[in-house]
């Protein structure tokens, strides 16, 4: 199966979504080449950053997931590089 290489960015502002969110990310593991959290305690939210290789159908759907969660935003970047599973 054909992979692509993404960046996923995303903001929490509730933090009573941050353990589905670490739920999902488990879910999706597999495919999580990298992942860094900033906490911006001066605004109180944090900012995730978390690079990806998977097909783009997952990447849609974890991105989904994500951006269902209440006080969650979500936004993905796919770059032309391509693979297989």
């Amino acid at each position: 199966m054909q992979t692509k290489v993404a960046v996923m960015s995303v903001i929490v502002e509730d933090s009573d979504s941050v353990e589905k969110l670490n739920g999902i990310l488990h879910q999706y593991g597999e495919y999580i080449i990298g992942r860094m959290g900033l906490p911006y305690r001066a605004r109180n939210i944090s900012i995730i950053s978390i690079a990806l290789d998977a097909p783009q159908d997952t990447i849609s759907t974890m991105a989904g997931k994500i951006g269902n969660l209440p006080g969650v935003s979500v936004k993905t970047a796919l770059s032309g590089v391509t693979g297989h599973d």
